[in-house]
C-alpha cells in the first residue's frame, strides 16, 4: 500500500475525529473543496430510511465563496474616511443562497477508499476508538447508474472495527409508465448476484397521506398540518401492492394551529387575542386584531349591564326575560365547532370577556369597560353569578359586592389588562376541561400542570397554548379520521406527558400505533406518497440489504430531477401518480 494514500487517509480520519469530538461545532471545510457537516440522519430523506436515529458526517462540495461588490471596495478603499455615504450604501449586496453541492462521482469514491482505509486495523496504526460517524457523500449522478449516495459505516466487533458496509443509492426520474419499473423479481435478482444469497427475507412499507393540503377545482389549497400513516408488512408480492390488514400502522400527526378548515378555529382566534394581551404586557407594544363585531367594547358592555338589571330575580326568567339587545355576530358555521367546545355555563365574568375580545381595540377600551362593571357593581346594580372555582380578579370583587363590599381598584397602567387576561385564562381553561373531562380523555388530577394558577401570567398562557394545540391535535384526529375512543384516549395521554417536559413546539410530529382497518377506507383507493421494499440476507453484522423506494417526490435535494409529469398527487386527483424512484444497495467489506 502507497504510503503517501495511507497517510492522507490517517490524516482525513484525524479530521473527521477532531469534527466528531468538537461538541461546539458542526461543520468545517476540509482541503478547501470539501465541506463535511455532523448531522442526525433523519435530516436526509435518503439516508434516513436505515440511519435515522444516528449522527453522521456528510460531505458535499464546499461552496466557493462569491465576491461581491461590497468585498471589493472593502479592499480598494480601506483607507477611506467613514463619511463615504455612496460607498458605504453601495455595500449593500445580497447574495444568492446556494443549496447543498455534489462531488463528482470519483471524488466521492476517493473519500470513501480514505475512509474506508483509516478503519482498516491492517493498514492504518490509528486508533480507531471511539468508532467514527458513518461517513455519506453527496454524488452528482454523473456515472450511468444514477450515484446520487455513496455511504460507509465502521462494523465492530468488540469495540474493534472488523469491517466497513458499503452504501450506494441510486435515482432516476419520475415516470407514469408502472412496465418502466424495476420488477420484484428483478430486485431479488439484483440482491442474489450481489451476495449470492440462498435464502432472503422480504419487507414492504408505505406511506399515505391521510390529512394535509387539498384540491379543489384544480387549486391546490396547502395546508401546515399533516397526518400521514406508516405501514410495514412481510411477505411483499409485487411492487406498489397495498399494503394487507395485518400490516403495523403508525400515524405521524403534526397540527398546525389557526387551520380555518378546523373545528378549533374559532377557540384558535379566541387564543390570540388572549396572546395578543400577553404580549402586550411582556413588551409594552400592542397589535389590537382587527375586531368582529361593529359595535364598540364601551356599547356592548353598557347594553350587557343593562340587559342584567332587567333581568327576573329567579334563575327561570332570568333566561327567558331580557330587553332588545344588539346581538353579537354569529360566526359563520360555527355548528361543529360549538359542539365541541361550546358551554353553555358561561358566568358574569366569561360573558363578559366573550364580548370584550371581538370588540376591544384599545388598552382606553379596556379600562372603561371594566369601571363600568366594577360601578355596577359597587352600587349593587347587578348581582351576577360566577363559577366557585373563578380565580380571576373580577371573580374576587365580584364574590365581594354579594356583601356589599368592594376593594378599591385603581385602573391605571396594567392593572386592566391583567385583569381581562385573568378571565381569558380562567374561561379558557374552563372550556379545554370541559371537552377533555367530559369525553373520559383525562382526569384534573393528570391536568394539574395545565391548569396550575401559581405560575407567572406568561407561563399560564404557554401552558395553556399547549393545551389549545393538544386539543388541535385530538379534534382534527377525531373528526376528520374517525378515531374510537380508546385511539383518542391513548393519543391524549401521549400529548399531555410530551408537553410537561417539552416546549411548545407545532412542528412536532406525535407518533400513534392503529390497526389498519381502522382507517381502510382512507388509503386502499389512494396512491402512497411513498412506497417501498427491502430484500435483506445474512445475520447480524453481516447482514446485507438492497431496498426500492418509490416517492412523489425526490429524496434527494442536490440534483435537480427534470420531468415532464407534474406530480398532483394530493389526496388521489390524478388517476397515474409519477413515482420517483430510488435504490440503495449494501455490502459488507470484513477487514480480516
Amino acid at each position: 500500500m502507497d504510503s503517501k494514500v495511507v497517510s492522507r487517509a490517517e490524516e482525513f480520519s484525524t479530521f473527521l475525529r477532531c469534527l466528531q469530538d468538537d461538541q461546539s461545532s458542526n461543520s468545517c471545510t476540509y482541503e478547501e473543496d470539501i465541506h463535511i457537516t455532523k448531522m442526525n440522519g433523519d435530516k436526509l430523506t435518503a439516508v434516513n430510511l436505515y440511519f435515522a436515529n444516528q449522527t453522521i458526517f456528510v460531505c458535499e462540495k464546499a461552496v466557493p465563496k462569491i465576491i461581491g461588490l461590497c468585498d471589493e471596495l472593502n479592499s480598494e478603499t480601506s483607507n477611506c474616511s467613514a463619511d463615504n455615504g455612496d460607498a458605504e450604501d453601495s455595500c449593500d449586496v445580497i447574495q444568492p443562497e446556494q443549496g447543498p453541492q455534489p462531488h463528482t462521482v470519483m471524488k466521492a469514491r476517493q473519500l470513501l477508499s480514505l475512509y474506508t482505509l483509516s478503519q482498516n486495523p491492517g493498514v492504518s496504526a490509528m486508533d480507531n476508538t471511539p468508532i467514527l460517524h458513518p461517513l455519506w457523500v453527496r454524488c452528482d449522478m454523473s456515472d450511468p447508474a444514477g450515484t446520487a449516495w455513496f455511504g460507509a459505516e465502521p462494523v465492530c466487533v468488540s469495540n474493534k472495527v472488523a469491517g466497513v458496509k458499503l452504501y450506494s443509492i441510486t435515482c432516476k426520474g419520475s415516470t407514469v409508465e408502472k412496465k418502466s419499473l424495476v420488477t420484484l423479481e428483478e430486485l431479488k435478482q439484483m440482491h442474489k448476484n450481489r451476495h449470492h444469497s440462498c435464502s432472503m427475507g422480504i419487507k414492504g412499507s408505505a406511506r399515505f397521506s391521510l390529512f394535509g393540503s387539498t384540491i379543489v377545482e384544480n387549486t391546490t389549497i396547502e395546508s401546515q398540518s399533516s397526518v400521514t400513516v406508516d405501514f410495514k408488512w412481510s411477505h411483499v408480492e409485487s411492487i406498489l401492492e397495498i399494503p394487507p390488514l395485518s400490516s403495523t400502522a403508525t400515524l405521524n400527526i403534526k397540527v398546525v394551529c389557526g387551520d380555518m378548515r378546523s373545528p378549533m378555529f374559532e377557540m384558535y382566534r379566541e387564543l390570540e387575542f388572549l396572546q395578543t394581551l400577553a404580549n402586550g404586557l411582556k413588551t409594552g407594544e400592542t397589535e389590537w386584531m382587527e375586531p368582529l363585531e361593529s359595535t364598540s367594547a364601551v356599547n356592548l358592555t353598557k347594553v350587557y349591564l343593562e340587559e342584567l338589571r332587567n333581568m327576573a330575580k329567579t334563575l327561570q326568567d332570568q333566561a327567558a326575560k331580557t330587553v332588545e339587545t344588539p346581538k353579537l355576530k354569529q360566526e359563520a358555521d360555527t355548528s361543529i365547532f360549538n359542539s365541541f367546545l361550546e358551554r353553555g355555563d358561561l358566568d358574569f365574568a366569561e360573558q363578559l370577556w366573550v364580548r370584550m375580545r371581538k370588540s376591544v381595540t384599545s388598552y382606553q377600551d379596556i379600562g372603561d369597560c371594566l369601571k363600568l362593571v366594577i360601578e355596577a357593581l359597587r352600587y349593587g346594580d347587578i348581582k351576577p353569578w360566577i363559577h366557585r372555582d373563578s380565580s380571576s380578579s373580577l371573580s374576587k370583587l365580584i364574590l365581594q359586592s354579594y356583601h356589599q363590599q368592594i376593594d378599591h381598584v385603581s385602573l391605571t397602567g396594567i392593572t386592566p389588562v391583567i385583569m381581562l387576561l385573568e378571565v381569558g385564562l380562567d374561561k379558557m381553561r374552563k372550556d379545554y376541561i370541559n371537552y377533555l373531562i367530559g369525553e373520559e380523555l383525562t382526569t384534573l388530577n393528570q391536568m394539574y400542570y395545565y391548569l396550575s394558577t401559581e405560575v407567572d401570567v406568561q407561563e399560564q398562557v404557554i401552558r395553556l397554548r399547549k393545551l389549545h394545540h393538544l386539543l388541535e391535535i385530538i379534534v382534527t384526529c377525531g373528526t376528520f379520521l374517525g378515531l374510537p375512543y380508546d385511539r383518542q384516549f391513548v393519543l391524549t395521554q401521549s400529548c399531555l406527558n410530551h408537553y410537561k417536559t417539552s416546549t411548545y413546539d407545532e412542528e412536532h410530529e406525535f407518533k400513534l400505533q392503529i390497526k389498519p382497518a381502522l382507517i381502510s377506507h382512507f388509503y386502499q383507493k389512494e396512491h402512497p406518497i411513498l412506497w417501498g421494499v427491502e430484500i435483506s440476507s445474512g445475520q447480524g453484522l453481516r447482514e446485507v440489504r438492497t431496498s426500492l423506494q418509490l416517492s412523489d417526490k425526490p429524496l434527494v435535494d442536490h440534483v435537480i430531477f427534470e420531468t415532464d409529469f407534474p406530480n398532483e398527487t394530493v389526496n388521489g386527483d390524478i388517476e397515474e401518480p409519477a413515482f420517483f424512484s430510488t435504490t440503495m444497495c449494501c455490502s459488507f467489506n470484513s477487514f480480516a
